[in-house]
């Protein structure tokens, strides 16, 4: 082994751009730093913690892909480790939740929402399968959480006006239900019924017709909650607060409360895996991206690295589509998603 040493592992194995990777090695000659470097494909990235038994870097802008990991140290370089990067599909949106894949062509929809107030020209977007990015509608104002019915009929929440919208073969955004407060996540459970959160505390439940009753209360939030159902057809709820030590909550279709899990630094987007993991675009132990929560909650882990995210969707095909403040990126993680709408 030589002075640029062992790459043990990489951690987390998936990373958006500007995301902190844990790079554990052994026998890294770290004596010169000046002489040390992390190289993902052929670009050099940014440390931010240099050891011989542990290194911290930033992954650099890239394509996207799967990159070989090396560490150098003089003229030696490392055996290569390997780490798939997050190709970029878009930019210049402004996502507030979760993106949502439509169930009957694969597109992928996003909003440009804006804030309170902003009046934009388009506001959703649609991206097909092939990457191609198109306007789609600019009928909502503050568009917020997007989540597909059971017939495939999409809906839209607009934390502006409080109020849910279905968005018609045409394009057209028709009201569906209204008096929402400032409605934000939507999803729906197995029998169909939509279900609605109102930041400031409030879960509604919405029928077939668009009529919505309060269904239980949480403690407000200071952006949105967002909404998942779970495997056991309770609702999991993140809603970011003033701690940095916030928690998903759980609501058995009794509307009982319960902790589901406590320790997540801004916990925003949610969603399940079809062997009931829940992935939340939050922070966990410092470290930022997308985290895995184990079916009953004990366990928490980094599985994907990346800042300033908000949400993320899981294709039938197995991507994992991933939106930061500005962007939506795409992951081929082969992981398959709930079969349950929103």
């Amino acid at each position: 082994m030589g002075s640029a040493g062992r790459i043990v592992s990489v951690d987390p194995p998936y990373a958006i751009t500007g995301g902190e990777i844990v790079i554990e090695c052994a026998g890294f000659d770290t004596r010169e730093p000046s002489k040390c470097a992390v190289l993902i494909g052929d670009t050099e990235a940014q440390m931010v913690a240099l050891g011989p038994r542990r290194v911290l870097a930033i992954v650099p802008e890239t394509k996207g892909g799967r990159f070989a990991v090396r560490l150098q140290s003089g003229d030696e370089l490392s055996e290569p480790a390997y780490i798939s990067v997050a190709q970029k599909l878009a930019g210049d949106l402004h996502p507030v939740a979760n993106p949502a894949f439509d169930p009957n062509d694969g597109a992928l929809f996003v909003t440009r929402s804006g804030s309170r107030d902003e009046e934009l020209p388009v506001t959703l977007f649609r991206i097909d399968v092939s990457g191609e990015v198109s306007e789609y509608s600019g009928d909502i104002a503050n568009p917020t959480g997007i989540a597909f019915g059971p017939d495939g009929q999409m809906f839209v929440t607009s934390r502006f006006e409080g109020v849910v919208y279905r968005i018609t073969a045409f394009k057209e955004a028709v009201s569906f239900a209204r008096n929402l407060g400032v409605a934000t996540g939507i999803a729906f459970n197995s029998d169909g019924l939509m279900h609605v959160g109102d930041r400031t505390g409030t879960i509604f439940k919405v029928n077939g017709i668009g009529e919505e009753r309060a269904w239980t209360q949480l403690e407000p939030s200071v952006s949105a909650f967002h909404l998942a159902f779970g495997p056991d057809d309770s609702l999991y709820v993140a809603g970011p607060t003033v701690t940095s030590f916030d928690s998903i909550w759980r609501i058995n279709p009794d509307g009982d409360i319960d902790l589901f899990y406590k320790g997540l630094g801004r916990p925003q987007g949610i969603a399940f895996d079809r062997d009931g993991n829940l992935y939340v675009a939050a922070a966990l132990r410092g470290r930022r991206g997308i985290v895995r929560i184990s079916p009953d909650g004990s366990d928490a882990k980094l599985v994907v690295a990346g800042v300033n995210l908000i949400g993320l969707a899981f294709s039938a095909a197995g991507e994992m589509a991933v939106v930061s403040i500005d962007s939506v990126y795409s992951l081929p993680t082969q992981i398959k998603g709930t079969l349950l709408r929103g």
